[in-house]
């Protein structure tokens, strides 16, 4: 994928007058979006943290800084774990001994909560990108309509079953835990019982305001990157292109490939600027994941695994 988009950069018109207005745009008027995209990103990892700090509240109560210090040495150790399996590993250091097992249950609900959101806002999006741009004769490379209509359908009652799971938890974690061989180990998920709609409701609304800030990032960084996309299919765009990220495997250090490849797709229905998408897909990768990232794995050297 970093060989294709490599071969399209090149193959990109006033290739040099693109790289030159992509520095004069971090540098003029533009700058102050690629600043307030770095500052929503601590907005966005805010919102993860207060997220975090409502799921494991049954479990133990920890201030809104531990559980913000607690996602981003997730994201940390999750850079070279296929879909970021090792979030939970770093947030589940920050609980007390005795707690740690107990709160990847509750961890797995936020990140449930966050998918349905991103299947929500796809489904959107390939319901736009349906009516209003692929033709018989525009259509992304290697996906005809009749299979994009029945990924539509797919998405859609996958969506439908995930949020019907959602909703009924706790019932759903009564049934599990008469199953003798899970009656064993029935103290590690019994806190998702306490989950009543009302909770389920408030960590999802968090979720929507998290997907809101880093469709807002995107957008702006499209425009400072000179990508002129309207707001309205841009967001529907990038809506689509979590979702292609949310159903893809792969882990967040290689994830810049995937990024870049869908972007070129999606955007590239709409603009003929390939450095400025690429550009923004790195960008959004490296503010996002690496920077949170490297904060991290600082405040991973502070944690105290064992109190003996």
């Amino acid at each position: 994928m970093s060989y294709v988009i490599y071969r399209r950069v090149q193959n990109q018109e006033n290739l040099h007058q693109s790289w030159d207005t992509i520095l004069s745009s971090l540098k003029g008027p533009q700058q102050w979006k690629f600043w307030l995209v770095v500052a929503l990103s601590l907005v966005n990892w805010g919102i993860e943290g207060r997220k975090w700090q409502v799921l494991v509240a049954p479990v133990q109560e920890i201030s809104l800084f531990k559980a913000f210090k607690a996602v981003l040495s997730g994201l940390a150790l999750s850079l070279f774990v296929p879909n970021r399996v090792g979030e939970y590993v770093g947030r589940i250091l920050y609980m007390d001994e005795g707690n740690r097992l107990r709160s990847i249950a509750l961890t797995l609900v936020g990140s449930v909560s966050q998918l349905i959101v991103t299947l929500l806002a796809g489904i959107g999006g390939l319901i736009y990108l349906r009516l209003n741009i692929l033709d018989t004769d525009t259509q992304l490379v290697g996906l005809s309509i009749f299979w994009f209509d029945g990924l539509l359908y797919a998405v859609i009652v996958g969506t439908i079953l995930l949020l019907l799971v959602y909703f009924k938890l706790s019932r759903i974690t009564a049934l599990v835990e008469r199953i003798p061989f899970v009656s064993k180990y029935a103290f590690f998920i019994q806190k998702v019982e306490t989950f009543h709609w009302k909770e389920l409701t408030r960590v999802l609304s968090l979720s929507i305001g998290r997907f809101a800030v880093f469709t807002i990032q995107y957008l702006l960084l499209l425009q400072v990157f000179q990508v002129n996309i309207g707001w309205i299919e841009g967001w529907w765009m990038v809506s689509v292109l979590f979702l292609v990220l949310a159903i893809v495997p792969t882990i967040p250090m290689a994830e810049l490939g995937v990024r870049g490849q869908a972007s070129l797709q999606l955007f590239g229905l709409l603009s003929t600027n390939t450095v400025g998408i690429i550009a923004t897909a790195a960008g959004i990768w490296g503010i996002n994941l690496i920077l949170p990232s490297l904060a991290g794995s600082l405040f991973i050297l502070g944690i105290k695994l064992f109190k003996k």
